[in-house]
């Protein structure tokens, strides 16, 4: 039988697709709801509880009395600052012990990954529980990127690769070899917002996404969905690219039937290519 999955949920459309194909495939599941971070309408109707950040005894016992071993963490989790979490003496504890997994170069939520695997849960990614998540290589719509708009990707490749290596974000906004902007706590849609009011004429802006180097590929994957192709559009950016193989897309066939309907390139790009 397959084992019941704890859904440690953000916001945006992937819990809720972790949630569709649980229900799909009779898979027992529980949802672990963030308290500020979990919006309160995934919760209706499904099995839940909620948890503040920080009390990890809690958030543990919650798995445990629901029987609860694999544990997948989906959707948009905003970073709290430090004197936003209140630790328990548990949590306070295992912070103290693995240090350096949350301060060090591993991102906070891969160093939550070696605790919540410390106390003896198997954490998985979205992918291996929502079939064809992954962005695979190659134009997905009608609609293909110019020589120019490639050479943008390639700089915004290796832009993003840098930043990367320093733990700060996933994306980068490039127009005509301009860097426009770079993703640091605003997330992707401040970003595109932001540089929106940066476009200079010519072609219009592409919007790099990939994974962090040596990222944990069970969390935090960068990952786009519909809402990201109206940004762009609304923005004026050309298209995006994401980094095939470490990158989610959400509801891929109606986003490649929105990317052409508002003439947007969609592309799955190795980082290799830079």
């Amino acid at each position: 039988m397959t084992p019941k999955l704890g859904i440690i949920a953000g916001g945006g459309d992937l819990p809720r697709l972790i949630i569709q194909s649980c229900q799909q495939k009779n898979r027992p599941y529980f949802i672990l709801a963030l308290e500020g971070q979990t919006p309160a309408e995934l919760c209706d109707g499904h099995p839940h509880a909620w948890v503040y950040p920080g009390k990890l005894k809690t958030a543990f016992k919650l798995l445990r009395d629901n029987s609860v071993h694999e544990v997948v963490m989906a959707g948009n989790m905003r970073r709290p600052a430090w004197s936003e979490i209140k630790l328990d003496l548990k949590a306070a504890a295992l912070f103290a012990k693995n240090v350096h997994r949350v301060f060090g170069d591993d991102s906070f939520l891969s160093g939550m990954v070696e605790i919540f695997e410390d106390e003896g849960f198997n954490i998985v990614g979205a992918h291996s529980v929502v079939e064809n998540l992954l962005a695979t290589e190659g134009v997905f719509g009608s609609y293909k990127p110019t020589k120019q708009q490639m050479e943008d990707i390639k700089h915004g490749l290796k832009v993003a690769t840098i930043l990367g290596q320093a733990d700060v974000g996933q994306s980068v906004v490039v127009q005509e070899g301009l860097v426009l902007g770079v993703e640091a706590i605003e997330g992707t849609k401040a970003l595109i917002d932001r540089c929106a009011n940066l476009k200079r004429k010519g072609s219009a802006p592409v919007l790099v996404k990939i994974s962090k180097p040596h990222q944990e590929k069970r969390v935090d994957l960068p990952t786009i969905g519909l809402l990201t192709i109206e940004q762009l559009s609304q923005a004026g950016f050309s298209g995006l690219a994401i980094e095939a193989g470490a990158a989610l897309v959400l509801n891929k066939d109606d986003l490649v039937k929105e990317a052409d309907r508002r003439k947007l390139f969609v592309i799955g790009v190795s980082r290799e290519s830079a």
